[in-house]
């Protein structure tokens, strides 16, 4: 099912199923930021990726001596999702436990995802509560597609990266979607990085503990740009395929893909968040469009 949040600056489309944004219209010229799906390239548009960020080795983790599997970003992208709140700006959606997510994540949850509108701003606001007796540990994550160009009349290289703040920032290289330990050099004491598409021949770009909390995508053409902040979340994602897929991930994060060889006691799995019995956790990342 989607709905739809509007006010006079900027018209939004969630679904239910994940509870995924489907669409982002600025009013003024009824131009879409949201990737739009397109199967050639990418199936999807803005997933959550929970409870776990990544991927495991060989998809599977340990819970003290039990073994689950899980498949990549986790199972919420995928399951329906309840509406709990419905105002013409903002609405909340609920996953809670049930004896399908049990089998693979056994730990008893409620994960609330809303999205709030405040003038050319859309803010996502997850809130994740451990209901179970014992402690919790999660990943929860963003994973919002942006058109990218933006305008059809331009190219993906009309667009530029630019970090709130000068950043000395390496990447953290994958293989086959795990981190392989090398690191690259991406930004000294500078804020922008020109997009291409070799700029993904080794996948996504992974930065940790930047000095940012926000970073925008923008053209340098028609100066079309979006803006993710992301204050507290410790990773950020950027990603698209090095083919000719029209657009960019921005991805900020609470937990990261694994490394080959990693303990595969989900406690100690880096970036790992941990939730005492009826704790909650509270995290939020804006979009403004313009």
């Amino acid at each position: 099912m989607i709905a739809k949040l509007e006010n006079q600056f900027v018209s939004v489309e969630v679904q239910s199923k994940g509870a995924e944004l489907y669409s982002l219209i600025l009013k003024e010229d009824s131009t879409e930021y949201l990737w739009q799906a397109d199967p050639r390239y990418w199936p999807r548009r803005a997933p959550v990726c929970f409870p776990i960020v990544g991927i495991l080795p060989n998809g599977q983790y340990k819970v003290g001596g039990e073994t689950f599997a899980l498949s990549v970003h986790g199972f919420a992208r995928d399951m329906e999702f309840d509406i709990i709140e419905n105002h013409p700006d903002e609405i909340i959606y609920r996953l809670t436990y049930d004896t399908e997510t049990l089998g693979i994540f056994p730990f008893r949850f409620q994960l609330d995802i809303g999205y709030r509108l405040i003038k050319n701003e859309l803010s996502v606001e997850y809130k994740v509560k451990n209901l179970d007796d014992q402690g919790m540990h999660f990943s929860i994550g963003a994973h919002p597609g942006f058109m990218c160009p933006i305008l059809p009349e331009e190219n993906f290289t009309d667009y530029q990266l630019i970090f709130e703040k000068n950043e000395t920032a390496y990447r953290n290289h994958v293989n086959n979607g795990l981190l392989s330990g090398i690191t690259e050099l991406v930004l000294q004491e500078y804020n922008t990085i020109p997009l291409t598409k070799a700029l993904f021949k080794n996948d996504v770009l992974i930065f940790k503990n930047l000095k940012s909390e926000a970073i925008t995508l923008k053209s340098q053409k028609s100066g079309k740009w979006v803006t993710v902040a992301f204050k507290g979340f410790p990773y950020l994602g950027i990603w698209t395929k090095p083919d000719e897929s029209p657009f960019v991930c921005i991805e900020p994060w609470y937990g990261v893909t694994d490394t080959p060889g990693d303990s595969k006691q989900f406690s100690e799995k880096e970036g790992i968040q941990v939730l005492l019995s009826g704790q909650e956790f509270n995290s939020s990342y804006r979009i403004s469009i313009g």
